[in-house]
């Protein structure tokens, strides 16, 4: 058995790419929250220091631990970890090379203040520049 999708209700990749407002909320109904938070350590960040920080970020987004973090290292591009919450979870992706950069990318069904989270993320990296964008 195959599925096919109706051609009209697609959007093809270059109107993704070119048209934002091409987006629609599907399911309004469901609460989800993104943010991104990307910056520049002052430190190495090695595996405990990305176990220890997922762990600490589920206290101060108040989500229900389900697993504790898993991380990975790849020789090419460093690190990356994952959590799972009960409501969704974080991956973690930190670099050494072209340059010492993280990268958090937060999904969750359950609001949480991205300003709490913007603050321990630059304190416990302790970072010399930090951005963040929420959608």
């Amino acid at each position: 058995m195959s599925l096919v999708l109706p051609i009209e209700n697609t959007l093809r990749n270059d109107a993704v790419a070119a048209d934002p407002a091409a987006y629609r909320d599907l399911a309004p109904m469901i609460t989800r929250q993104r943010l991104v938070v990307e910056g520049y350590p002052t430190f190495v960040i090695t595996d405990e220091h990305i176990k220890d920080y997922l762990s600490k970020l589920s206290v101060v987004t108040d989500m229900i631990t389900l697993i504790e973090p898993v991380t990975h290292v790849s020789d090419l591009y460093g690190w990356a970890g994952w959590i799972h919450w009960e409501t969704s979870g974080a991956h973690f992706y930190s670099w050494e090379r072209p340059v010492s950069f993280f990268s958090v990318d937060i999904y969750t069904c359950k609001a949480f203040d991205p300003a709490k989270v913007v603050e321990f993320t630059e304190q416990y990296f302790r970072t010399t520049e930090i951005v963040a964008k929420g959608f």
